[in-house]
């Protein structure tokens, strides 16, 4: 083990193998061979890098790489966070922590890696409401699958769909002339004031959510795209941040996994579907903002829906769906680069 506040460590790249408590640490030099192993503790971690020279250094996306990676900014290095497949093909033979770091300072050293987006502290705050809203979503829809499961066990039906639920179940809890036993009334009444202390809670968050987006400049240009409301823009916000890292409008629908899978060899290029790659949740509100455009929006008013008519013509509407989602990824990518800019909507009668 060589100390790290020698002279001859200016040069090197490190790599951290994040854990819990523990954290392994692999320096390579300027030829890319590992000259310095160690493990801390997470109290010890920053004072160790307190006194090294500012460098780069590398780590895997993970919990807790966020802050670690903007603590380390601050102290004056070059952080960079690697997602895990893109380490993975620099792990060689087994597989131990030191050996993990090892290949991420490896891949860290890169030209041409991909690497994720460091979160500011408000961006990581609004992307926990999301994900808290998204599992109180997902938790209202998983109870009323059981309470409508429920019901058919004692043939009772009811329609699908969160709001028709809430008419049906309470107009079944009231018609004493169906099959349902006193205590599945009492079960189902029971659930249904769980599914009401759910929907309170979702409307908290949702609320919370849109009190951000209407204080948010950006959030608000952002708004001013067809399909994109409170929860898009927000989303927007928490996930990408900084859009100056994408160099191509094409490159964030590419992030969102809204361009066609690649399989090409031998000069014939094969095109499949979407890749679905990256941040499933802000592609999904994409495509469903995308497919209230296909319903909603005014083709008189806006040239988009010459745009949206033309493809309609000729494909599925499932195609022309995802098409103008990463159409939408394209203008927020514009939007967010331009200061001040924000979607402008032509009437059918300007050229375009």
């Amino acid at each position: 083990m060589v100390d790290p506040g020698h002279e001859h460590h200016r040069e090197l790249v490190f790599g951290i193998d994040i854990g819990k408590n523990l954290f392994h640490v692999v320096g390579l030099d300027t030829h890319g061979k590992p000259i310095y192993r160690s493990k801390f503790r997470r109290e010890t971690l920053l004072q160790f890098f307190e006194r090294t020279n500012s460098t780069l250094i590398g780590m895997e996306a993970c919990p807790g790489s966020q802050w670690l990676a903007r603590k380390l900014q601050a102290i004056g290095h070059t952080a960079r966070i690697i997602p895990a497949q893109f380490v993975k093909p620099y792990v060689k033979s087994n597989k131990n922590d030191i050996i993990d770091a090892e290949a991420i300072a490896e891949a860290a050293t890169r030209p041409t890696m991909r690497f994720v987006g460091i979160k500011k502290e408000d961006q990581v705050d609004l992307q926990m409401m999301h994900r808290i809203r998204s599992r109180l979503v997902t938790n209202r829809t998983n109870l009323i699958c059981q309470m409508r499961s429920y019901c058919l066990e004692h043939g009772v039906a009811m329609r699908q769909g969160a709001g028709l639920f809430k008419l049906d179940l309470c107009k079944v809890l009231d018609d004493q002339t169906n099959d349902l036993t006193l205590l599945a009334r009492k079960i189902l009444s029971e659930l249904y004031a769980d599914f009401q202390q759910l929907e309170k809670r979702i409307s908290e968050v949702s609320q919370a959510i849109k009190d951000i987006a209407d204080s948010d400049e950006r959030a608000r240009r952002l708004m001013t795209i067809p399909g994109i409301g409170p929860l898009g823009a927000t989303a927007i916000l928490s996930a990408a941040g900084d859009a100056t890292r994408f160099k191509r409008a094409r490159d964030v629908a590419a992030w969102l996994g809204l361009v066609p899978r690649q399989y090409s060899t031998g000069g014939k290029q094969t095109l499949l579907g979407i890749s679905k790659r990256g941040n499933s949740y802000l592609r999904r509100l994409l495509i469903h903002g995308a497919r209230s455009c296909m319903i909603h929006l005014d083709r008189t008013k806006d040239r988009l829906g010459i745009w949206i008519d033309e493809l309609r013509s000729r494909m599925h509407v499932n195609k022309v769906t995802v098409a103008l989602a990463a159409k939408i990824a394209r203008i927020i990518w514009v939007i967010l680069r331009k200061p001040g800019a924000t979607y402008l909507r032509q009437p059918v009668a300007q050229s375009y």
